[in-house]
Order: structure tokens, then sequence, then C-alpha cells
């Protein structure tokens, strides 16, 4: 089972760890994909504010040499800017669109020029200076701003003093018509003194309104060239139809808003088909296992599967399917449970049976000797008779034989009852094999209620010692000889013999007797068991062979069983040596 927890462990892991990646990469992307569209609306409004420090981040610089994209080189041309690269010595490294009056190479008063005045001959400029490389990297951007070209030529040619002429009221109205503009003169206090062709006309400019206009000009309808005249103390202010974007334009919201809902809508959709995945994959295997509970907890062990549940789980090859796969080892544990608990049951109703058996036996046991007992009792209560004493001591054998076969068999019984629950405490000490064997060899022996047996006792050459309780060791060898006398024919020899193998000693009770057939000698330790010779006497409760193995198992040993039908049975119990026989 740690196979399946292991797959299931990484599998669920597996599936957190993409379904999260998943959702961060779609995040990641609409992310990017925002920023890029962003930027894009940025360059479109006004390339020459807001794109040189994208053109510093799109340039690579790699062995002296400056390279930009073709998409921004391509917005370049469009939009009639060039674009240089310098390096430390101020040799141009890399440029786009570049006018044939522009130098290649720039001197220090130059580029001092260019920051003082962010003009170059007839161009303005936007510069930049990286030093993020190990060289010192320069970049400018040129651009005419004909706007300020064209105010610059009105107010040199219809001011003075920094207000309009007069008399040049007219033409200057004309020029701004042609121009589809509109223009407006305002002193250092920011009050409008003069205002040409202004549809709704503005009296008074906060300090910060103009700026404003100068910085956002995407926030207004009109955009706003401004020319101040430091010594006059007049700022002019040139409207033309704006042509920017803004980047808070209602339709750039809505689509941002429209990106982020299909982002939305994708991680949702991509979360329910993996919880549907995840009902179909887990949920079919859970309802198949539940059917099974139910079957097995209408006592139906045998059945794991129906034959259409069976065309799902399995295909054609009698391969499991892959919605089942993450469970085949559950499968292969329910088959392998069914088929355990069907022959469990098999073997309760054969216990059943069994026991059954062995308490209708118990009570004929009990009930022959008692018989005897309540016999003779009646006939010494009756005075009907006159005993002579040669009678009353056969009667008083009789009666003490049948009363001690009584209490063995209550001592089986409760001798059983210990052994089974595990509640007989050994006392072991270290023991001569050979000296206990003889010792219950002769017993035998000299037992003269034994007829018509003969009985041999083989030693091992070398004498084994093993840790035993020894009451408990010669009852285990007791019951072995005796159920060997027993089931055997007159004239049975029954031979005692042990040998050493590595850390065991092995003890062997073998006769010649009529052997057992497989299934006698494969339930010849269950409890109750009787065996299937009919003809042969049932005295006992079936517990001796039973008794004795369970005490060989307390002395962590085992009992061996060979017999052949006809010509003998031999029993071996396998002993620990002791520990100071036992081999390094």
């Amino acid at each position: 089972m740690k196979s399946i927890k292991r797959r299931l462990t990484f599998h669920f892991s597996f599936q957190f760890i993409a379904v999260i990646a998943c959702v961060c990469c779609i995040l990641f992307c609409a992310l990017i994909f925002l920023g890029y569209y962003l930027t894009k609306q940025d360059i479109k409004r006004d390339l020459t504010s807001g794109s040189l420090s994208v053109l510093t981040t799109d340039t690579t610089v790699k062995n002296g040499k400056a390279t930009i994209s073709a998409d921004l080189e391509k917005r370049l041309k469009q939009e009639g800017l060039w674009y240089q690269v310098l390096n430390k010595q101020g040799d141009v490294i890399g440029e786009v669109n570049t006018p044939k009056n522009i130098p290649k190479h720039y001197t220090v008063a130059q580029l001092l020029d260019i920051e003082k005045q962010k003009k170059f001959r007839d161009y303005h400029i936007v510069t930049e200076l990286d030093t993020f490389l190990v060289q010192p990297t320069y970049y400018i951007l040129g651009y005419k701003n004909k706007l300020k070209d064209q105010l610059y030529d009105l107010y040199k040619n219809y001011s003075q003093g920094g207000l309009p002429i007069t008399e040049k009221v007219p033409q200057l109205e004309k020029q701004l018509l042609s121009k589809g503009a509109s223009l407006q003169v305002i002193n250092n206090q920011g009050e409008v003194v003069s205002s040409f062709r202004m549809s709704q006309k503005k009296q008074q400019y906060e300090p910060l309104d103009i700026i404003s206009r100068k910085i956002e000009k995407d926030k207004y309808e009109s955009t706003a060239t401004i020319f101040h005249d430091s010594k006059k103390n007049y700022s002019w202010v040139f409207h033309t139809p704006n042509k920017h974007q803004t980047i808070s334009d209602y339709s750039i919201i809505k689509k941002t808003v429209v990106g982020a809902a299909i982002v939305a809508a994708l991680v949702l959709l991509a979360t329910i088909s993996i919880s549907i995945w995840n009902a179909f994959r887990y949920g079919g295997p859970l309802l198949l296992f539940t059917s099974w509970l139910g079957r097995m907890g209408s006592g139906n062990y045998s059945e794991v599967l129906t034959e259409k549940e069976r065309k799902r789980v399995f295909r054609k090859n009698g391969k499991v399917r892959f919605q089942y796969r993450l469970y085949s080892e559950v499968i292969t544990a329910f088959y392998e449970m069914a088929e355990q608990l069907s022959l469990a049951e098999k073997e309760r109703k054969q216990l059943e049976t069994t026991r059954e058996e062995w308490m209708t036996g118990i009570s004929h046991d009990l009930r022959t000797p008692l018989s005897t007992i309540q016999g003779y009792g009646h006939m010494l209560e009756s005075g009907h008779y006159n005993w002579n004493e040669e009678e009353l001591k056969e009667i008083g054998q009789t009666l003490r034989d049948k009363s001690e076969y009584m209490v063995e068999l209550v001592e089986d019984f409760s001798l059983a009852f210990k052994l089974k629950n595990n509640v007989v405490v050994l006392e072991t000490k270290k023991v001569d094999v050979h000296q206990l064997l003889q010792h219950i060899a002769l017993k035998f022996v000299n037992d003269r209620t034994i007829e018509n047996v003969h009985f041999s006792y083989v030693p091992a050459p070398l004498q084994p010692f093993t840790q035993a309780d020894r009451r408990w060791f010669e009852r285990m060898l007791d019951n072995l000889i005796f159920n060997a006398i027993k089931h055997n024919p007159k004239n049975t020899t029954i031979t005692i013999s042990t040998a050493i193998k590595s850390d065991r000693v092995l003890i062997t009770i073998q006769d010649d007797g009529i052997g057992m057939d497989e299934e006698t000698q494969k339930n010849l330790f269950d409890r109750y068991y009787r065996g299937t010779n009919t003809t042969e006497k049932t005295e006992g409760a079936g517990l001796g062979m039973s008794i004795a193995k369970a005490i060989c198992e307390l002395h962590k040993g085992h009992i061996e069983v060979r017999s052949t039908l006809h010509e003998g049975t031999s029993i071996i119990l396998h002993l620990p040596l002791s520990a100071d026989q036992q081999p390094n």
C-alpha cells in the first residue's frame, strides 16, 4: 500500500502544482500583454516624450555595436524620428533613420550644448545616459517639432513687446485659420490678455494648468504648444487639434476590463474542468468500491465486481483502464480480501460444524463415565445385592478410573482454553533432552496397561540441551506418544529419536502403523478434530494434538508431520538448542 500512497501523494501534489502554475502562467501572460499593450499605446500617443526609455530597454549592445528591434525601427521611420547610440568616446555605435547632416562622432562641446539647449541644428533632442553597463552608453532621440517652429514663426512675425501687433491681427487670424488652430496670450499672472479663434475663452490660467497642458497633452481636446518670452514676460499658447489618445481613454479601460474578465473566465473554466475531471476520475472508483462494500455487507463475499463493472474497469486484454489505474493495487487488494473473506466464511462454517461435533463428542465422552458411575451408585444404594470384598474392589477401581478420566477431560478443556488465550506461563530452564526422553520412554515401557506396543529410543551422538518447562514439555510428548498408541493397531513399533541440525534439536516420534490421509494430516492439530477413521475408538476430546502443538510453539519451536497411508507416521519437533550449544 506504500506504492499507492506515494502515487496518490505525487498525483495530487503534481496536480495542485500544475493548476497553480497554469493560473500563474495565465496571469503572468495577461500582465505581460497588458504592459506591452499600454506601452504600445503610450508610444502611439507621444513617441517623442515616452519612447526613449522604451528604446533604451529594447537596445542591445554587443561587441561594440547597438541594435534595436525591427518593429521600433519601423515606428521611428513612420514618425520621422532619428535615433543614435554613443559609446564612451562619443562614437556612434548604432543608429536609425539618422539625417545626413547629423555627425557620426560628437565632441565634448557638442554634447554639453545638446544637454543645455535640448536642440541640435534643426532638431529637438531627448537624451539619456545609461551607466548600468560596464561602458557608459549615451542615447539620443532627435525629432522636428513643427508646432514649436510654427508658433515661433507666428511670434516672430506678429508680435511686438510680447503682444500681438494690432495691424497684423487679420493676417494672424488667417494663418491660424489655415492651420485649424487658435491662440492665446497670457501674462505672468496667468491672465489671458489676447485670444484668437477660441470657442470657449478662458480668462485665467492657474500655474499648474499650463504645466499640465504641456506635459499631459493627451488629457485635453487640443494640443497646447507654449512659447514663453522671459524678457517680455508673456507666453503664447498655440492650440491645435489633439491627435493623441489618452491611456485612461474609455476604450482602453474597456479593453483592460474585457481582458481581465477573459483571464478570470479562463481560470474559472480551467478550475471547473479540473473539478469535473476529478469527479469522474475519483468518483467512479469510489462508487465502484461502495457497491462492492454493499455486496460484502449483505454477505456476498465472492463477487467483487459485477460483469458490467468488470467491463468498465478492465480492458479485453485484462489490463486496468486508465481511469482506474491509480487504484490498481486497491482493486487487487479487494480481490485478495474477497478471497480471504470467502475462505474465512467456509472455515467458519466448517468450524461451526466441527464445534457441534466436538460438543456432541464431549457430551458423549462425559456421559459414558457418568452413566457407569451413576449405575454403580444405584446398585450400591439399592441394597439388593450382597457384594463380596473382591467385587467391591472391582467396583471401586471402576469408579476411580472413570472419575480420573473425567478429571483428565476437564483438565484438557481448561488447558486448551488457557493456551488459546496465551495465559500459560512457562518456567524454563536448561534441560538435558536425552535424559528427559529416556525418562518418558521408560514410563511408557513400564506401563502395564499398554500391551502389544514396542518402544525404541535412538539418541543423537551429541548430547543436546534446550530451554524448557519440564512439566509442559513432558505433557507435550505424552500426548504425541499416546496418540500414536491410541490410533494404531497392536504390535506397532514406536521409535523416539533425536538429531541436531544447525541451531535446532529435532525430536522424532515415528510409528509403523496405519498412517494418515492428506485431510487428516491437514487437520491433525485443529482443535476438536478426531480424524476420518470411523472404525477406531473415539475416546478423548480431540484436544491432545492441538495442546501438543501449542506447547511446542510456547517453547519457540514448531511441529512437522510426515505420514504415508498404511506405512506409518513421523511427528518431528523442531526446538531451539540451548544458547551455549548454538553455532556462532
